[in-house]
């Protein structure tokens, strides 16, 4: 099946497209809606099955109820993010759930912090995409996202380099400056794909110093590593 190997997956795969399960979801929010309580059973039910529609339900679920959880949920998420190893589960967690969560209850941020570190770079991932959205809204904890960046700057895990890019992208759309001064004396460091995410919606005087400055560092690198 095409999403089985789209998507590297080891679970089952029943074939229902994802417009489907979202009207699924949709169904279970009309009165009576689930209460806490009702939420977490059906989405530990759910989740517990091997089989990809059903876990990606328990997540569109988590999404819909969000307002619902409360800041105790947390170490289910953190469960749900290391069972993933997709970012098709990982990537709503982070963004549309954890993110929220993490907004209304700031004390979480301590788990970000610790995911940040994380051996697992799905763990890592997800404390990079939790910060994103108050950040593409033009506010949000760019220092503390700076902080995360950096620590995994120089990793060679694709999923990695692309959440740096795809935060700092993003960001950019409201606040160019700080993605400028931020990557330009790291773009020595930066891979390819999160610098070619980065400067997207920079201006071009910008986009192109960066750019110029990525290019001129890809020989320095490659003689470093030809010397070791």
């Amino acid at each position: 099946m095409a999403e089985k190997a789209y998507l590297k997956s080891d679970l089952s795969f029943l074939g229902v497209p994802l417009p489907a399960m979202r009207q699924l979801v949709k169904t279970i929010r009309r009165p009576p809606a689930l209460d806490r309580d009702a939420l977490l059973q059906l989405v530990r039910t759910l989740w517990g099955r091997s089989v990809f529609e059903l876990r990606m339900v328990a997540v569109l679920l988590l999404e819909a109820f969000e307002p619902l959880l409360r800041p105790a949920d947390i170490r289910l998420l953190e469960r749900l993010i290391r069972e993933s190893k997709t970012w098709a589960f990982v990537d709503e967690l982070a963004i549309a759930i954890i993110g929220p969560l993490v907004e209304r209850a700031p004390e979480l941020l301590a788990f970000l912090d610790r995911w940040s570190a994380d051996t697992d770079f799905w763990v890592r991932r997800s404390a990079l995409l939790a910060l994103l959205t108050p950040l593409r809204r033009g506010v949000g904890d760019f220092e503390r996202f700076g902080r995360y960046a950096d620590q995994m700057l120089d990793e060679r895990e694709f999923f990695i380099r692309k959440a740096i890019g795809w935060v700092l992208r993003e960001t950019g759309k409201k606040r160019p400056d700080l993605v400028y001064a931020w990557l330009e004396p790291r773009c020595g460091r930066a891979s390819g794909v999160t610098v070619r995410e980065a400067v997207k919606y920079l201006s071009p005087r910008q986009r192109n110093a960066l750019l110029s400055a990525y290019g001129a560092a890809r020989p320095r690198q490659a003689s470093g590593r030809a010397l070791r």
